[in-house]
């Protein structure tokens, strides 16, 4: 989950307005009786609900590939061995047309790096340098210190900048509003002339575990190194310089970029039974920051979306249209994978029904969040309600994900599921996102309201409607 993600789906959620179902005509074309024929639908969804929560297979296959691979970012040889991994899995579990397909995709490099406190006394803090961020000189930057809260207070000051390392101590707020300081903090610490820059993780709580994550650069200012440091030593540097103590750090970093590398994202199918042009993709994105396992974010919702599949079939059950899964590539650090899918199925895009990804974390399932028509949207209200029983029937306006909002930009409706996150930022992109902190039971649930979703969608006699304007700039 990112912050590129929240921003898309709005975007697209505001451009799209209401419309009518069509009226009743023959074929594709032919109304849906929303509430008779999705009701008809609670025998079987009941059938998936029971089949998906019998078992941990996805906790099982996540834990087997966060062990066997670790973490997984995008140009590493420990990503591409996971995607060998799953295509032949796909191909064991007798899923259809199973491939790879490709995308070029940004390689960074962490390299060693250390945070040394040299004054007022010789501590190491923990530290993570950012996605993207350049290097230090090999010696490493040893700075005085600038701790701000806010924007403000870094203009503020802007006068003591020049020259010393500023520390962004902002407060989390929420992930939308305080990812901005990772996103941007080098370029509005450059500005005032700063030599590095560090950040407060962006989490509302840790152990001491910095988060990385992407950072971006202007190229209208010098780009200077960004590294995330530990909440707690973001305060205690904060507390030094309020007492008017001297805070000198010595910042060592070896990061660097290298020329985009290969890589692919994974799909099989159920291929539908009438329909097998028009699609239903679910999802969830296959690499990982170069911390942690990448369990949370985002094994566990390929693991969930490839699993809602395996469900179906094992049930014997084969809805109209084909369900897809895709473990995207490259959703960290660049979205490459889903840029590379909308390219390749450009032609089809009018054939797919609906999106949903999952990159939440699945933990306990609440519902789905949707962007699409009105009218599409009171269909998938009801299809939730089949899903009543596990407590995740709650459907709300606006959802998607990073990797389908290339998809969702040329009109594809989009749905992201959403779950308790509660601890999600808790361990999102540190060395504590690990499998442990997933409960199988409440990840097996997330399974069951993917197939339920998936299968209802893809088996209704008409696709859902999308109605109303594309987003601007189509």
């Amino acid at each position: 989950m990112r912050h590129a993600s929240i921003a898309r789906t709005l975007l697209l959620t505001a451009a799209v307005v209401a419309t009518r179902l069509p009226a009743p005509a023959a074929a594709s074309g032919q109304q849906v009786d929303d509430s008779a024929t999705i009701a008809g639908y609670r025998a079987t969804t009941d059938r998936l609900i029971a089949a998906a929560t019998s078992d941990s297979a996805a906790w099982l296959r996540l834990a087997e590939l966060t062990d066997r691979f670790g973490n997984r970012l995008s140009g590493s040889e420990s990503l591409e061995r996971a995607l060998d991994w799953v295509l032949d899995r796909m191909r064991e579990d007798g899923l259809d047309n199973v491939h790879a397909e490709r995308a070029m995709v940004p390689h960074w490099v962490r390299g060693n790096e250390s945070l040394q406190l040299v004054e007022p006394r010789p501590a190491r803090l923990p530290m993570l340098g950012l996605g993207g961020s350049i290097s230090t000189p090999p010696e490493g930057i040893t700075a005085p210190v600038l701790v701000v809260s806010d924007t403000l207070e870094l203009a503020a000051h802007a006068a003591e900048a020049r020259g010393k390392i500023v520390l962004f101590d902002a407060p989390y707020v929420n992930y939308g509003v305080t990812v901005q300081y990772r996103a941007h903090g080098a370029v509005w610490a450059s500005r005032v002339g700063a030599v590095a820059a560090l950040l407060r993780s962006v989490s509302p709580f840790e152990m001491r575990e910095p988060h990385t994550g992407v950072t971006y650069y202007d190229s209208t200012v010098r780009r200077i190194p960004f590294a995330a440091i530990a909440i707690e030593d973001a305060a205690m540097l904060h507390r030094m310089q309020r007492r008017g103590q001297p805070v000198v750090v010595t910042l060592k970093m070896e990061a660097r970029t290298l020329p985009d590398a290969p890589s692919r994202n994974v799909i099989g199918e159920l291929r539908g039974r009438e329909r097998p042009d028009e699609v239903v993709v679910v999802s969830g994105h296959m690499d990982s920051w170069d911390v942690g396992t990448g369990a949370m974010d985002d094994g566990g919702g390929v693991m969930v979306a490839w699993e809602a599949l395996r469900v179906m079939k094992r049930l014997g059950l084969r809805p109209r249209r084909t369900v897809r899964v895709v473990g995207w590539t490259n959703e960290e650090n660049g979205d490459r994978g889903g840029e590379a899918y909308r390219d390749a199925h450009a032609p089809q895009l009018d054939d797919h029904a609906l999106a949903i990804e999952s990159d939440g974390g699945v933990f306990r399932p609440t519902g789905f969040g949707f962007t699409g028509s009105d009218s599409a949207f009171a269909i998938v209200r009801q299809i939730g309600r089949l899903l009543d029983g596990i407590g995740a029937d709650t459907i709300t306006k606006g959802g998607g994900g990073t990797d389908i909002g290339p998809m969702m930009e040329r009109g594809v409706p989009g749905m992201g599921l959403n779950d308790d996150g509660t601890r999600y930022f808790w361990y999102h992109h540190s060395d504590a996102d690990t499998v442990d902190k997933l409960d199988p039971a409440e990840m097996a649930k997330c399974v069951a309201a993917m197939a339920v979703m998936a299968y209802v969608v893809a088996d209704l006699p008409v696709k859902l409607p999308r109605g109303g304007p594309r987003p601007a700039g189509e």
